[in-house]
C-alpha cells in the first residue's frame, strides 16, 4: 500500500482580489510521479510553488509526512525544484554547478566528488564535469539542473515545465529519461505541464486543473478513457462531444438515434454529454452505419488520416488508418464501449 507524503487541505490562494486557487484538496503518495496538467493560468504553477514553499496559501494547510509545513520556508523543506529556466551558474563548470549545494553544507570533499560523479552518471553526463555550463546545449543544461536538484537527496522533486525550451525530439527523449530517473531513485516527482501527451506518457497520476479548480484526478488511462466532464474530455486529446439523453441504464440517445453503451446510474431520460474519441469512430458502408454522413475533409497525419464527417446535425472528427475520399458518403459505427457518458454541464 502506498504511503501518503504530501497533502494540500482546502488550499486557497489570492493575488489581490483575484482568486487563483479555489480550495484545492490533493494528496500525493511517496515515490509517485504525479503531473499537474492544465492550460496557462489554471493555477498549476501556483500549486507547485505552494508545495515548494515559494508561496504561502491565503488559507488552507500543507502537510508533509504528517507534519504541517504551511509556514515552513523553502530551504527547510525536503523538496528541490527544477524550473523551465534552469538558472545554472554560467561562470562555473558542470561539476561546480552540481556540487554547489553540497559545498554550502560543507560536505567532505571525497563525498562531494563521489556524489557528483554518481549524479552525472544518472543524468547521462559522465565526463562532462570540466565543461563550462555556458557551452552546453539546452538538453545538457537541463540535465545539469536536474543533477544539481537531486544531489541533496530531496524526498520530492518539483519540475515546472522543465522541457518547455527543448525541441520536440529532445522533449520526447527527456520524457523517458525523467521517468527512468524517477523509478531508479524511488522519490516523488511532481511535474507541471500544459502538454497532454507529456502528462499521459510520464505519469502514475494526472491532476487536471482549470480556473483554480481540480477537474479530475486519475491514472492516465482513466483520465483519457473516462473523462469526468467536457473540459477534461476536450483538453486530454481530441473528442467528439455531443448532447444526448440517457434513456435508461446501458442505452443513450443522440443524433435522434438510440445507441447501446456501457454506462449506468444516470437515471432515465436524463440530459447528458456524450464523448466519443475520434479513433473510436469506425468508417463502414453507409448501409451498415448507425449514422451516415458526407466526408467534408481529409488530412494525412502520418500514422492515420483525420477526417471530418458531416451527418447534417453534427460534424464528427474521425481518425482512421484508411481514408474515405472527400465528398463521399460514409457510414459511422460506434461500439458500446466507445461511448462515454458524462453529467451535463461541462466544467466543474
Amino acid at each position: 500500500m502506498q504511503k501518503e507524503l504530501i497533502r494540500l487541505e482546502n488550499v486557497v490562494k489570492n493575488f489581490g482580489s483575484t482568486e487563483i486557487l479555489k480550495g484545492i484538496n490533493l494528496y500525493i503518495n511517496d515515490s509517485e510521479f504525479l503531473t499537474i496538467l492544465g492550460p496557462s493560468g489554471c493555477g498549476k504553477t501556483t500549486t507547485l510553488r505552494i508545495i515548494g514553499g515559494f508561496e504561502t496559501p491565503t488559507s488552507g494547510r500543507v502537510w508533509f509526512d504528517g507534519r504541517n509545513i504551511t509556514q515552513v520556508p523553502p530551504h527547510k523543506r525536503q523538496v528541490n525544484t527544477v524550473f523551465q529556466k534552469y538558472a545554472l551558474f554560467m561562470h562555473m563548470n558542470v561539476y561546480e554547478n552540481v556540487a554547489f549545494g553540497l559545498k554550502l553544507k560543507k560536505t567532505p570533499r571525497e563525498e562531494v566528488d563521489r556524489r557528483v560523479h554518481a549524479m552525472l552518471d544518472l543524468v547521462n553526463l559522465n565526463g562532462y564535469g570540466s565543461r563550462d555550463a555556458a557551452s552546453l546545449s539546452g538538453g545538457e543544461q537541463q540535465r545539469v539542473a536536474i543533477a544539481r536538484a537531486l544531489i541533496n537527496r530531496p524526498k520530492v522533486l518539483l519540475l515546472d515545465e522543465p522541457l518547455g525550451a527543448l525541441d520536440l525530439k529532445l522533449r520526447k527523449e527527456m520524457q523517458l529519461e525523467l521517468k527512468n530517473m524517477q523509478k531508479q531513485l524511488g522519490i516523488t516527482f511532481i511535474y507541471v505541464t500544459h502538454d497532454q501527451e507529456e502528462a499521459l506518457t510520464m505519469s502514475d497520476t494526472v491532476v487536471v486543473m482549470n480556473h483554480g479548480v481540480i477537474q479530475q484526478i486519475g491514472t492516465p488511462i482513466d483520465i483519457y478513457n473516462e473523462p469526468k466532464n467536457a473540459f477534461v474530455a476536450d483538453f486530454i486529446g481530441q473528442s467528439n462531444i455531443i448532447s444526448g439523453t440517457m434513456l435508461r441504464d446501458l442505452e443513450v440517445e443522440f443524433e435522434d438515434r438510440q445507441f447501446p453503451c456501457v454506462d449506468s446510474g444516470f437515471g432515465e431520460r436524463t440530459p447528458v454529454d456524450v464523448v466519443v474519441r475520434p479513433e473510436d469512430v469506425q468508417l463502414v458502408e453507409p448501409a451498415r452505419g448507425q449514422l451516415t454522413g458526407v466526408v467534408e475533409s481529409v488530412l494525412f497525419k502520418g500514422v492515420h488520416y483525420e477526417m471530418v464527417v458531416d451527418t447534417g446535425s453534427f460534424k464528427w472528427l474521425v481518425q482512421s488508418t484508411v481514408a474515405a475520399p472527400a465528398g463521399s458518403e460514409t457510414g459511422l459505427f460506434i461500439a458500446p464501449d466507445a461511448i462515454h457518458i458524462m453529467k451535463k454541464g461541462g466544467v466543474v
